[in-house]
């Protein structure tokens, strides 16, 4: 992976630069998503497409950031059953990790049978969120759940990249080497050469990524990290509707 981290890298490096302060108008809280799934070695042909439509975040001099999260769920994996039977209104509850900047924050993420995302999230100490008083008022009031129900149940840690196009109206995330720990199971995995593309718009305005991807012969397919980690490293859970989507990745990966 080094080669090609590199070689990212020096993409990278030819777009122009935008901070996290320019970029606090951009949040798009309340969006769209749509998914994509590459494999590394396609990521520096999309960007040199990308160099002159889309800004890259710099943090602290770096455009390719570390992220940590953790995912809580119940004792029974409710949240992964509701998504894998794909039951809408569904929600996800996350504590993440600015691994440069050393920010935590506890978040909830909802999806409605609308298909809109909509994400909200408090600013929290450390990752030990079930033991801070504001991080449990947090979860009990604007869940469908309680603290109390709740224990880490997988970490994933990546590395991500975010474009931001010149318009100001679309951010997209880049997420690479992504590695999982379950903390139920004890198990590891890794997918190196899988990439996570993810266009996040504030309704349906025109994307020119999509159009590189579609030049490309990139199709839309989506995944939930969450539920991909899952599957990797707990062979007790149901999976029989992931079954096509991990035989694709495969064949992407």
């Amino acid at each position: 992976m080094t080669a090609i981290l590199e070689e990212i890298g020096s993409v990278l490096g030819k777009f122009d630069p935008i901070s996290l302060d320019q970029m606090s108008g951009i949040k798009l809280m309340n969006r769209i998503d749509t998914k994509y799934l590459v494999n590394v070695n396609q990521l520096p042909e999309l960007l040199k497409r990308a160099k002159n439509d889309y800004y890259a975040q710099e943090i602290d001099g770096s455009r390719m950031a570390s992220y940590r999260t953790v995912y809580y769920d119940t004792q029974d994996a409710e949240m992964y059953v509701i998504h894998h039977n794909k039951k809408l209104n569904r929600q996800k509850i996350r504590m993440r990790e600015y691994v440069n900047s050393d920010q935590y924050f506890l978040e909830i993420k909802k999806k409605n049978n609308k298909g809109r995302t909509k994400k909200i999230r408090i600013k929290v100490v450390n990752d030990d969120v079930s033991h801070q008083q504001e991080a449990v008022e947090f979860v009990d009031t604007k869940s469908n759940y309680r603290m109390s129900q709740l224990s880490p149940r997988l970490q994933n840690q990546f590395y991500r990249i975010t474009l931001v196009n010149k318009a100001k109206t679309e951010r997209l995330t880049i997420d690479m080497e992504i590695r999982f720990h379950n903390f139920k199971t004890n198990n590891d995995d890794c997918i190196h050469k899988l990439c996570i593309i993810e266009v996040k718009q504030d309704g349906n305005m025109h994307s020119p990524f999509k159009d590189y991807l579609e030049d490309m012969r990139i199709k839309q397919k989506s995944v939930s990290k969450y539920c991909l980690g899952m599957v990797l490293t707990d062979e007790n859970l149901k999976r029989n509707r992931f079954k096509s989507k991990l035989f694709y990745i495969t064949s992407v990966s």
